[in-house]
């Protein structure tokens, strides 16, 4: 990951190339629903990088006490919690407010 950044960012240090790969970032958060009625949450636009994918499944799925899974590039959690999980994208994750869209 960090060899792909540095091709992407010319030669910026990995971390300030990190931050500034964050903030072009749109996020999506939206609301499905499954079979027998079962909401579910699916977050799109965070990296693709399956490791950090899965790490921020992890927190998240703490934080909100639900269960969840990384399919396809994209984080599925049980549940209605898109303004929740905005709540923690901007405070634990540091990404900026203007680039998470909640879509109803």
């Amino acid at each position: 990951m960090v060899e792909d950044l540095s091709s992407l960012c010319g030669g910026l240090p990995p971390e300030l190339c990190e931050q500034l790969t964050r903030e072009q970032q749109i996020i999506k958060i939206k609301l499905d629903t499954r079979k027998f009625g079962r909401e579910v949450t699916i977050i799109e636009g965070l990296p693709n990088d399956k490791n950090e994918l899965k790490s921020i499944a992890k927190k998240l799925k703490s934080k909100l006490a639900t269960g969840g899974t990384v399919k396809e590039g994209r984080i599925e959690l049980q549940g209605d919690h898109r303004h929740r999980v905005k709540e923690i994208l901007i405070k634990e994750f540091g990404y900026p407010p203007d680039n998470i869209m909640i879509i109803d």
